[in-house]
């Protein structure tokens, strides 16, 4: 799949992974939405779940990741 076509499943939740392209301790992306700081709104923003700790990083895909064909959902 292309990230075209995984984005909207994930601003409906789910969460996708690379095949191909990632080799390393990622795991998947998903989208963070409803989040607040401080009381105040944050705009929906990508996360990355990896093995490494901090597990958890803020995403922002390369012209590699946009471009790739290697895109799956996953559960």
């Amino acid at each position: 799949m292309t990230f075209e076509e995984i984005l909207p499943a994930l601003k409906a939740g789910q969460k996708a992974v690379r095949t191909v392209g990632w080799g390393g301790s990622e795991e998947y992306i998903f989208v963070v939405k409803d989040d607040t700081l401080n009381g105040e709104k944050i705009n929906p923003y990508l996360m990355i779940k990896t093995k490494e700790e901090p597990s958890l990083s803020q995403f922002m895909p390369t012209s590699c990741d946009v471009l790739a064909t290697d895109w799956e959902l996953v559960d």
